[in-house]
């Protein structure tokens, strides 16, 4: 018998597809009412150490969420399990709505515990590859592989999903240049990894579709020095069943600070329409302040714990701070945080937050985006 603390299935960390025309794009996620995620996190490490750039959109999906997900990552594929007795409903639901978003083209993949008998209604519906419980990583893979094709402009009636192409190709070959128009407001959000920006981006951006407005967000996240791959988790944070296409979300992939396509993904957005955008940077450290070349103002995330006051008179990232952000404020240490933000911050505002509580997140987006 095996315990509980041992890993599970582990594999070689291996670039299983460098010879792609581009990283694959996977929007990994659970629809219906199905809590269990042990599996899905497994495939997920498997498909990123296999060199693939893997959306994680998490549990409870809808057909619709999943749906505006895989088309604003302009997704290669969708891999989706959810509960038995439910696929031969959601399934066609999640093709409908892939139609419906200007996403015919989108590739399907199901996973789950589906009878033999309903194999050939799923496939017919439209679905690429059915996936049943003991599928080999090789089979996984492969069928990632197969759904990757050379990014070309996309033709489709959603001016979303042609931005979605748009900028895939764009960070793909970035010119450094804004062809487009710049967007009126862009914030950047950074911070040391588990500060909780996503949390505190996801809590704002409801905050703002509250409030009727519409915000576009650009979510990076570190790709492997290894393989390539990537696990790109940013909007898990963000209940799509509630924003729906409020919000536009984009997650990508760096390796450090390369920030080289932000100009031309910013002139994209700004020429879509959208006039407030949220850039989220990979966990930052001490030093990692390329951000600030980029946006108009920078929010820096700290939370209790992150060092003492040595650490806070070091150069570096509290420099580029035109706002602190003191997150987790529930914790213990906040109170000794905020005074010794405040020997350092120079007048620069600092605001108290408990994003998990959405506590402080109206002063927040009031701060960073004022009417």
């Amino acid at each position: 018998m095996h315990g509980t603390t041992e890993p599970t299935t582990p594999i070689e960390k291996r670039d299983r597809c460098a010879d792609l025309p581009h990283r694959p794009r996977v929007l990994l996620g659970k629809m219906g009412l199905d809590g269990h995620d042990r599996g899905v996190k497994l495939i997920a490490r498997l498909l990123r150490d296999s060199g693939v750039h893997v959306i994680y959109s998490g549990l409870w999906q809808t057909p619709r969420s999943l749906a505006i997900g895989a088309r604003d990552e302009d997704a290669d594929c969708i891999a989706c399990s959810m509960m038995s007795n439910s696929h031969l409903v959601l399934v066609p639901r999640l093709l409908d709505e892939c139609r419906k978003l200007g996403r015919s083209d989108m590739v399907v993949n199901v996973g789950g515990i589906i009878p033999q008998e309903d194999v050939k209604p799923l496939l017919e519906a439209g679905v690429h590859r059915i996936f049943h419980t003991g599928a080999g990583l090789d089979t996984i893979v492969d069928s990632v592989r197969e759904a990757v094709k050379a990014h070309v402009p996309l033709t489709s009636p959603s001016a979303e999903a042609v931005l979605a192409r748009r900028i895939s190709m764009a960070h793909a070959k970035p010119t450094g240049k804004m062809a487009g128009r710049r967007p009126k407001r862009v914030v950047g959000i950074t911070g040391a990894p588990g500060a909780g920006k996503s949390t505190l981006v996801a809590a704002m951006v409801g905050e703002a579709v509250r409030r009727g407005r519409r915000m576009a967000v650009i979510a990076f996240d570190p790709m492997s020095p290894i393989t390539g791959g990537a696990l790109l988790g940013d909007r898990l944070r963000v209940d799509f069943n509630a924003v729906d296409e409020k919000v536009f979300y984009r997650s990508l992939a760096i390796v450090g600070e390369d920030y080289a396509s932000l100009p031309d993904i910013l002139g994209l957005l700004g020429e879509a329409g959208f006039d407030e955008v949220v850039v989220e940077t990979v966990g930052a450290g001490q030093n990692d302040v390329a951000i600030r070349n980029h946006v108009d103002r920078t929010a820096v995330v700290v939370v209790p714990g992150m060092g003492d006051s040595v650490q806070m008179d070091k150069a570096g990232i509290l420099e580029i701070a035109d706002v602190f952000v003191a997150n987790k404020a529930d914790h213990a240490g906040e109170a000794k945080l905020v005074r010794e933000l405040l020997d350092v911050a120079g007048g620069r505002p600092i605001l108290e937050t408990i994003a998990t509580q959405g506590k402080g997140i109206v002063e927040l987006l009031e701060a960073l985006f004022p009417a």
